[in-house]
C-alpha cells in the first residue's frame, strides 16, 4: 500500500496541475495552495 494518496484535482479550485510539496502535501500551481490528503477510515454498512 502506498503511503501517499494521489489527488487528481485541487479541492479548492479544481485544477489538475498538482505537484508533491516537500512538507508531504500537494501544491496546486494554479491557486498556489498547499494541502494534504488524509484517509479517515472505512465505513462498513450492514444490510438488514
Amino acid at each position: 500500500m502506498s503511503s501517499r494518496a494521489v489527488p487528481y484535482f485541487c479541492p479548492y479550485c479544481g485544477d489538475e496541475d498538482l505537484r508533491p510539496h516537500p512538507d508531504g502535501g500537494w501544491h496546486c500551481r494554479a491557486c498556489t495552495r498547499v494541502f494534504t490528503v488524509k484517509m479517515q477510515g472505512l465505513v462498513i454498512e450492514n444490510d438488514p
